[in-house]
């Protein structure tokens, strides 16, 4: 159960755990209070993500109205652990609805929302900043010299980017290494068995260009635990996120049901949960530093935290990648393996590298 094996997040030198705590329930206001915590029973998360050994902490100012900064930073202080966690938060969504300049990614307001989420976390600076989304509209060059500058006045330690389109990130970091700004460090991203879109193009931009990626929802709101069933009026029935009011509109397919199918037969063989299935397959995939997992008590965090316990098999992983696998479309069916073997390379065995080019560097015994 511990989470003290640590990995450098995307082309830095900052280590955090591969499951992250993500605290967008710490709070019993705005948005998210439906499913929000009270600061004791915030606390009690809190405290057995951090007594596993946990040091990647993940919040934003939308979150709960501002109460998970609050809480969390009281939680940081009282513990007396500030160094030791990585501290990450996020801002783009409106503060203050009717102000132009209270949301979206412009100057005024990236400066104003660090400076805000630095007085509720009760710190001087944070160890990543990101964007929580895409705006749309203000000028990449503009975002890259606010955050460089707030890194320069050592507000932040490191930046990053959440939920924007590849292309975005791409233009991002390169323009950061071409000017010698700030790079960006970390990519975050919806990814699970039943969201595996990314793989198309985002993790082969954080691969290439260096930007770690954290994947928020690796249950896929609820879906891979198993406790919801299929209900041929409402599509889905069972008690949690994906019922309800504001339970987000999503079709699901029979390909998703063969997939829970899938997805209990593993569990069964290897004697743990579909859950802990589901957050091993995405923390150990490709360009994933790390997964970001909440919980609404400390039970279902330490549950959640074994399943870095064990290691899916070859053949366990396969049947798993085959069952959620998006097809590929349009043109990007022509960087498929079968069509390139095809017509790029007819009759010719070609490859990136061989096996072992470059090996692990493991630093413990």
């Amino acid at each position: 159960m511990a989470l003290d094996d640590y990995y450098l997040l995307g082309r830095s030198g900052l280590r955090v755990s591969r499951l992250a705590l993500g605290t967008m329930n710490f709070g019993t206001a705005g948005f998210h209070a439906p499913y929000g915590k009270t600061e004791d029973e915030a606390r009690a998360i809190f405290r057995a993500y951090v007594d596993a050994g946990g040091n990647f902490l993940d919040t934003a100012d939308f979150y709960t109205a501002g109460e998970s900064e609050r809480i969390l930073g009281k939680l940081i202080a009282e513990s007396g652990i500030r160094e030791r966690m990585v501290l990450t938060t996020k801002a783009t969504n409106s503060v203050d609805p009717g102000d132009p300049n209270a949301g979206g990614n412009g100057r005024k307001h990236l400066i104003r929302a660090v400076e805000a989420s630095l007085r509720r976390l009760g710190t001087d600076y944070l160890d990543l900043f990101l964007l929580h989304t895409w705006d749309r509209i203000t000028p990449v060059e503009e975002v890259l010299r606010t955050l460089d500058d707030l890194t320069r006045a050592g507000k932040i330690r490191y930046a990053g980017l959440s939920d924007v389109p590849a292309w975005y990130a791409a233009r991002a970091q390169t323009l950061a290494d071409a000017h010698a700004m700030t790079p960006m460090v970390n990519l975050q991203l919806p990814y699970s068995l039943v969201e595996r879109t990314i793989e198309t193009e985002h993790v082969p931009v954080g691969q290439q260009l260096g930007l770690g990626i954290t994947a928020w929802s690796p249950l896929g709101s609820g879906f891979l635990t198993g406790k919801y069933r299929r209900d041929d009026a409402q599509g889905v029935a069972g008690d949690g996120r994906l019922t309800g009011d504001g339970a987000p509109v999503r079709a699901w397919s029979d390909r998703h049901w063969d997939l829970l199918k899938t997805l209990e037969s593993v569990a069964d063989k290897l004697g743990v949960t579909m859950a802990q299935v589901a957050i091993n397959w995405v923390a150990t995939q490709p360009g994933i530093a790390s997964a970001i997992v909440g919980a609404s008590s400390p039970e279902q965090l330490r549950a959640s935290m074994k399943a870095l316990d064990f290691e899916l098999p070859d053949e366990l992983r396969t049947a798993l990648d085959e069952a959620s696998a998006v097809p590929p479309e349009s043109v990007y069916r022509m960087f498929t393996p079968a069509y390139q073997g095809w017509l790029v390379n007819p009759d010719a065995k070609v490859a990136d590298k061989p096996a072992g080019y470059r090996p692990p560097v493991l630093n413990w015994n």
